[in-house]
């Protein structure tokens, strides 16, 4: 039987312990606060101030009128160059795009020959050259059809699209990306904190002081996950609250409690994975190993970087048996959504049946550590 007694003095031991390791407190303050800021406001996937030349070997008023076309936000002011210079400003990454307009190109428009236009992309700037290739494609386009016809208007067409955004009207991508950093901060740190609780106690020698009391393998796990994971979910309250709906303005659709909720079961899947993690890895370094090979590929195929439906059969598979896959659905569901219990029930169950697997195998495996001290 547990005693709720240890099992409450122990966790609160733990709390006082980390209390105590100011760096890593500091590093929870950072990852729950800057970390989801960053990865909301500055880490945008949108263009934004690309920086863009022109070679204009036509000097005409329709190439001088393509040039003024491109302008903040989207293109830095276009810069003039040499055909020269192309290659020298491209390899040092001073342009992403270099466009080349040939001479004679407004004789040849106004005559019906359909000239051609070099567009030179640096392509290991990836997201902004896809799009930016885009957007100059169509301003170009755009400029030339304004210039032959004399006036701007829109063609007709024997269609016509309505389209309607829901749950992010304006395609704010900040939204997005302060959520899934929120997802990864969980994931990670109620990992690294279960783990390093178990290792700081073999480093300072209290686990044997700890097996010498009337103590099980399964109060002093316990343990540390509810005091782990109250420390994260704690945090991840606030960060929603505080950073993500204050700083960030994101609107949150569902329930707040129904989404700290899912937080709750996730951190008894993941503080057991990082139980597992800490009896396997003898020292930090080697936690930190771990993490790479096990959280890393987590929280890059669960759907939070990529969407998961585009990822390939045998990997969707693979990601089933990760909580965070079902965690990332239900977020995405509660707090874009507006989704309740009756939506992400499946998901509820799947994260508990995960939590029970890890839980079980952290357990015996504990058992067998402490067993051979």
């Amino acid at each position: 039987m547990v005693n709720l007694g240890n099992v409450l003095h122990l966790g609160l031991k733990e709390l006082r312990c980390l209390y105590r390791d100011k760096v890593l407190f500091i590093f929870i303050l950072i990852a729950f606060t800057f970390m989801i800021y960053v990865a909301g406001k500055a880490a945008s996937q949108e263009l934004h101030n690309a920086p863009i030349a022109f070679v204009d070997e036509d000097q005409s008023p329709l190439s001088a009128r393509i040039i003024s076309a491109f302008y903040p936000p989207y293109f830095k002011m276009p810069e003039l160059i040499e055909l020269a210079d192309i290659d020298p400003g491209m390899d040092g990454a001073k342009y992403t795009f270099a466009i080349n307009i040939p001479p004679h190109f407004q004789r040849d428009a106004l005559a019906g020959k359909r000239p051609e236009l070099q567009v030179n992309v640096d392509a290991t700037q990836m997201t902004q050259a896809f799009i930016g290739a885009n957007y100059i494609h169509n301003i170009v386009l755009e400029e030339v059809n304004v210039y032959l016809q004399g006036y701007r208007a829109k063609p007709e067409v024997p269609i016509k699209l309505d389209i309607r955004l829901r749950f992010n009207p304006t395609s704010t991508a900040e939204w997005f990306g302060g959520v899934m950093e929120l997802i990864n901060m969980i994931t990670m740190l109620s990992v690294i904190l279960s783990g390093a609780a178990l290792i700081r106690e073999r480093e300072h020698g209290t686990l044997e002081h700890l097996l010498v009391m009337p103590l099980t393998s399964t109060e002093i796990m316990i343990s540390k996950i509810w005091a782990m994971g109250l420390v994260v979910l704690v945090a991840a309250g606030l960060s929603l609250r505080l950073v993500i709906e204050g700083i960030l303005q994101m609107p949150i659709a569902g329930s707040i409690p129904l989404f700290l909720c899912a937080t709750a079961i996730l951190l008894f899947s993941t503080t057991s994975l990082g139980i597992f993690l800490g009896t396997v890895a003898r020292t930090m370094p080697q936690l930190g190993l771990l993490l790479i090979l096990l959280v890393l590929p987590m929280q890059l195929l669960s759907g939070g970087v990529t969407p998961y439906e585009s990822m390939p059969d045998i990997v969707q598979t693979i990601m089933l048996a990760a909580p965070t896959t079902h965690f990332v659905s239900i977020a995405q569901a509660i707090l874009y959504r507006g989704a309740g219990i009756e939506t992400v029930w499946p998901d509820f169950v799947a994260i508990i049946t995960i939590g029970g697997i890890l839980f079980s195998a952290s357990l015996a495996i504990f058992r067998k550590s402490l067993a051979r001290l």
